[in-house]
């Protein structure tokens, strides 16, 4: 375990020292470390170490400088770091949970009950109209950039329904052609992001400025700025360009 890596997190960001993630020779884990698959384990710090070379980077800043490998555990190490912290009582009797030991829960030792990870499905599509592709800034998040629509799935609907939904809702227009592109573990907090690529009906956009800052259709080459490589929206938006190369 000496050389397995440590993802150690402190209100949502991760601890690195001399720019690195640490191994656990230069980081005590404690008891029970959360296993995070081959690179190590990860843990949920209450203070800031006083090691040399510390700092504390937030985890989006960090996935997009990591290589695949390393950002799919940070990403993992995140999830479960966060799901600990909500289930550290029970939510039936508010007794202080215990980890299971033989698998990956959080047991309550007065009523039994069980609580595992989860995930929240969410859609990511990327909708488009004559070589044009619908990009969009969302309202109040600040952020420079236009991407790919994307909205969580509700109680009862398929993917497909939800797709169909989203774009509707905040674009304005119907989509057809749905058709699965790929899919990617997004630990903010614990999504799991399902792509798919559309085709809108008609380019007429009826935009909810609830939801959307601005939006528009773009051709391959006047592409405003979007998001980083890490993202499946940049994913989405590399494809669409390839299959649209002249």
């Amino acid at each position: 375990m000496a050389d397995g890596l440590v993802f150690a997190f402190l209100d949502g960001q991760l601890l690195l020292l001399d720019g690195e993630v640490p191994t656990a020779d230069r980081l005590a884990v404690g008891d029970e470390p959360l296993p995070v698959g081959p690179l190590g384990v990860a843990v949920a710090l209450d203070t800031a170490p006083q090691l040399e070379g510390a700092s504390l980077v937030g985890l989006r800043d960090f996935l997009s400088v990591a290589d695949e490998e390393l950002a799919s555990a940070a990403g993992r190490a995140a999830q479960l770091v966060e799901w600990e912290l909500g289930h550290a009582f029970c939510g039936r009797c508010g007794t202080p949970t215990e980890a299971a030991g033989t698998e990956l829960a959080r047991l309550c030792p007065s009523c039994g009950a069980s609580y595992y990870p989860r995930i929240t499905p969410a859609v990511i599509m990327l909708v488009e109209h004559g070589g044009r592709v619908l990009l969009a800034r969302r309202a109040g998040l600040n952020r420079p950039f236009h991407s790919v629509l994307a909205g969580f799935v509700e109680p009862g609907e398929t993917l497909e329904e939800a797709v169909c939904r989203e774009v509707l809702e905040e674009a304005g227009v119907d989509v057809e052609d749905v058709r699965y592109f790929g899919s990617q573990p997004w630990p903010f907090p614990s999504q799991l992001m399902i792509g798919f690529v559309a085709r809108a009906t008609s380019d007429e956009l009826r935009v909810d400025e609830t939801e959307l800052e601005d939006a528009g259709w773009f051709r391959p080459d006047e592409l405003p700025t979007i998001p980083g490589p890490f993202t499946i929206a940049r994913r989405l938006i590399d494809d669409f360009v390839a299959r649209h190369a002249s």
